[in-house]
Order: C-alpha cells, then sequence, then structure tokens
C-alpha cells in the first residue's frame, strides 16, 4: 500500500467517543507506518490525552497567556506523544467568555503562520465537537482542510440527530468546494444501541458505513491510564479493529455528498427507534 497525504475529520455529537476513535485511529496509523498529526478541535482540550499520558497546553491558552504580539515556535503548540504522534489542541475561551469556534480559527491562523500544515505528514485528523451550527466548527469542512468527513454516531436518537445536522453542512458546504463524507462510524454503547437502526440510517442517508466498533472494556482500561488500545492491548481484538478502521479509511476512494433527512423525517425516524427501543 504506497502512503499518500491523507486529512480526515471526526465529527459526531458531544460524549460519542469522537476523541476515542480519533486518537485511537492515530495510533493504528502510526502502526501502519505513517507520520501522524491529531488536532483537536474541542473546548475541552482533551484529543489528544491518551496519546500524549496527560493534557497538553491549548493553543487560545498560550496565547492568552503570553500574549498574541509574542513570536512564538512550533514547540510552543506542537508536541509528541506515543509513536511520535504530533498532537496540537486549539483549546477554547474561559467559561462563559467568547466563541468556542472561534478558537478552532485562531488555531488555524497559528498553525498557518508557523508553517506546520507543511510540514511532511502522511496523517492528520481532526477531531471536532460537532456543533456545526457555529462557523469556528465547520472550518475543517467549509475551508477543505480535510479532504473526508468520518461521522461518529450510535444508534440512539440524539446521536443520529446530530449526525444529520453534520450531513446538512456537509451538503451545503459541498456546493463550494468544501469536504465531502466518507462515511458512517458506529460506536456501540451497549443496552438498546442496535446496529440495525444505524444501518437503515446509513441508508436512507445514502452514505455507508465504514466500520462498527463495538463496546470494549479494554478501551475503558486503556483510558483510565491515559492509552490507546493500540499502546496498551496491541493484540487484542479491539485493537485489530482500529487497524482495520485505519487500512478501510486509506483505501476509501468513495468520498460523496450525503442525503440528510429532513426535519420531519427525522422525527419520523425517531419515532421508529423509540418503537424498536420499546420492543427491544
Amino acid at each position: 500500500m504506497g502512503k499518500q497525504r491523507i486529512s480526515i475529520a471526526i465529527y459526531g455529537k458531544g460524549g460519542i467517543g469522537k476523541s476515542t476513535i480519533a486518537s485511537n485511529l492515530s495510533a493504528a496509523f502510526s502502526f501502519l507506518g505513517y507520520k501522524v498529526l491529531q488536532i483537536g478541535c474541542d473546548p475541552k482540550a482533551d484529543s489528544t490525552r491518551n496519546i500524549m499520558g496527560k493534557r497538553i497546553p491549548t493553543v487560545l491558552g498560550t496565547l492568552r497567556e503570553k500574549g498574541y504580539s509574542k513570536k512564538y515556535k512550533e514547540e510552543d503548540f506542537l508536541f509528541y506523544g506515543f509513536s511520535n504522534i504530533a498532537c496540537v489542541e486549539a483549546g477554547g475561551p474561559e467559561p462563559g467568555v467568547g466563541c468556542a469556534g472561534r478558537g478552532i480559527i485562531s488555531m488555524v491562523e497559528v498553525l498557518k503562520e508557523l508553517k506546520i500544515f507543511e510540514k511532511d505528514w502522511d496523517v492528520i485528523i481532526y477531531d471536532v465537537l460537532g456543533d456545526i451550527v457555529c462557523g469556528g466548527f465547520s472550518v475543517p469542512i467549509r475551508e477543505g482542510f480535510a479532504q473526508a468527513i468520518y461521522i461518529v454516531t450510535s444508534g440512539e436518537f440524539m446521536p443520529l440527530y446530530a449526525a444529520n445536522n453534520i450531513m446538512k453542512g456537509i451538503k451545503r458546504f459541498s456546493q463550494r468546494g468544501g469536504s465531502k463524507l466518507g462515511g458512517i462510524i458506529h460506536n456501540s454503547r451497549g443496552g438498546n444501541d442496535n446496529l440495525d437502526i444505524v444501518k437503515e440510517f446509513v441508508n436512507l442517508t445514502k452514505t455507508k458505513l465504514i466500520q462498527s466498533i463495538p463496546r470494549s472494556d479494554e478501551i475503558l482500561k486503556a483510558e483510565i491510564e491515559m492509552k490507546t488500545v493500540i499502546e496498551k492491548f496491541p493484540d487484542s481484538e479491539i485493537a485489530k479493529t482500529f487497524i482495520e478502521l485505519a487500512k478501510k479509511i486509506l483505501e476509501n476512494k468513495d468520498l460523496h455528498v450525503p442525503s440528510p433527512l429532513s426535519d420531519r423525517k427525522m422525527e419520523e425516524f425517531g419515532m421508529k427507534i423509540t418503537d424498536i427501543i420499546k420492543n427491544f
């Protein structure tokens, strides 16, 4: 498999497991021999925690602390963790002050100025909060920084509702040269999380299911130690699942514009989910 530079963005509802998937994907790409940069685009600034084994200084936090006029170097914002994976965290404003999406825009400006995007990365992963209502969070899609968008969801209504809204953004921005959808990643939450629901949603929105990530105690155990499963349990089945997902993304040439459901159709689909859960 020949190397070619790819850039992807992982979107989804808050708490759906984007950062877990993004960090394990970064580790999987590195395992496959790729030079990886992961960029956390969430005010919580915990995207790269499992790669670094700790939280790292954020772009916005450093700018606030040291001043916007100071001359910075790449090592002020770029940190290296497990398997030499490079990490950046955008960060966000202080609680109740400013716009979190603006932090992403400021981060992009800083990274451009330092020519960090021009370094010889094989894979760049953006881990983005799934609130695309705000312009800042839509930057990776709108500006085409990510070649492909992958949406993480479970079989529950709210994550699927968020996924549908993200698809609306992809459809809108694709008309202006924005990024396209690579597919859906199902992150199983156990209980009433029904994979068949996700498969039906995928069919209705004319996209595809890239991978289903099973619920795994090994993920939870690794995260307690601030590690990916690739590092903590390299021979486990769940580690193999992430490596398989990385390979599928590398091979995926079917980048497309989805067909998101209207609000009415989404509500109807939500009622169907409720009926399925009642009979589960």
